[in-house]
């Protein structure tokens, strides 16, 4: 008898093209209701009943109810973490999608991954902050500095709130589109909501996409850029007092 978690089940699940687009619509980190997943999914609403009960079944998506209304997310981002490894494993393999659209390129430059930012500006935070021993890699482990730990605090950060999880703070997630990782974990997912709140940056309606504001785009680059200067970290810690 074999033995270990059966990962076969979880892959038939994945695996369907219609489950498999309800499940990225859902990367997004939002709830969405049945309707909305079978628009995404291109099927009518009675088959994605039925696939969402399977995919609720094999704990890969969580039902919420509001009254009469039902949403659908994620189960976890541990979830969120399997599909994007998946995506970068078929974009590696040269499983692409035949047809592409303008929003591609949006996508790959900054995009929510679950709940933390994730394509080119997600990677070059990541790296930006590992160059600058914000945050430390060891034995594939990544760990926020004193460093870090000051500069997420004038960030506007509580730091003490975010350790008090059963998330770890700082993890590594596997980008599809820039076949590099970005940051994920609970400050990953802080960042992320605190350039929402300074409205450095916003979420496109109905996707994934994150677009900077000019203002948001010049500050994000002076505290996650590859090079800081003296002036700009002070422009953007004035500009973090103004909206704390």
């Amino acid at each position: 008898m074999k033995t270990g978690p059966d990962f076969a089940l979880v892959a038939s699940l994945i695996g369907d093209p219609a489950r498999a687009n309800m499940l990225t619509a859902l990367m997004s980190g939002r709830a969405l209701t049945a309707s909305e997943l079978a628009q995404e999914a291109g099927i009518t609403p009675q088959t994605a009943s039925s696939h969402l009960a399977k995919l609720e079944t094999g704990r890969l998506v969580a039902l919420e109810k509001q009254g009469r209304h039902r949403y659908y997310r994620l189960k976890g981002p541990e979830v969120a973490t399997a599909l994007e490894g998946l995506m970068g494993l078929a974009a590696r393999a040269g499983h692409l999608r035949v047809r592409t659209g303008p929003k591609d390129p949006a996508l790959r430059r900054a995009r929510v991954c679950y709940d933390h930012l994730a394509g080119d500006l997600g990677v070059q935070m990541l790296e930006s902050m590992l160059h600058r021993h914000l945050i430390e890699e060891r034995d594939d482990t990544l760990s926020l500095t004193s460093q870090g730990r000051q500069a997420m605090a004038r960030f506007g950060l509580d730091l003490a709130l975010l350790e008090d999880s059963r998330r770890p703070l700082c993890k590594t997630c596997l980008d599809w589109s820039a076949r590099r990782s970005h940051l994920a974990g609970t400050l990953g997912a802080a960042i992320l909501s605190r350039l929402f709140a300074l409205k450095w940056a916003r979420r496109e309606t109905g996707s994934r996409i994150v677009s900077f504001t000019p203002r948001g785009e010049k500050q994000f680059a002076a505290l996650f850029g590859t090079r800081r200067r003296q002036a700009a970290n002070c422009a953007v810690d004035s500009d973090i007092q103004k909206n704390a």
